[in-house]
């Protein structure tokens, strides 16, 4: 029913700053809460931002005030602008949504921060 698709990624300097995208398709995007999660290797996957349909965000402490997620639905579009970026940022970066029980998640992009 969706499918997320996310570009942006790449290699950045300690305090560089990317935006990251996630292209959905589907006829229903704009009634979606969309998140931002990143997984490092070893570790778990975390969730690093939310947005509902509304608008309303909310973020990891670890990035707030450094991150913004925004969407743009008649582009069908999330964004992650990443600013100030740090080498514990260094992650696959992945988009999820859900509808009732099933998720749906992006292939991921790589972003690596150098000190």
């Amino acid at each position: 029913q969706v499918q997320l698709v996310e570009s942006g990624g790449g290699l950045v300097q300690a305090g560089g700053s990317l935006r990251l995208s996630c292209a959905a398709s589907g006829r229903i995007f704009s009634a979606l809460t969309m998140d931002w999660y990143r997984q490092a290797p070893g570790k778990q996957r975390e969730l690093v931002a939310h947005i509902t349909s509304g608008g309303s965000t909310n973020y990891a402490d670890s990035v707030k005030g450094r991150f913004t997620i925004s969407r743009d639905n008649a582009k069908n579009t999330v964004y992650l602008q990443m600013n100030s970026l740090k080498p514990e940022d260094t992650a696959v970066y992945y988009c999820n949504t859900h509808i009732f029980l099933t998720n749906y998640w992006g292939q991921g992009t790589q972003v690596t921060v150098s000190s």
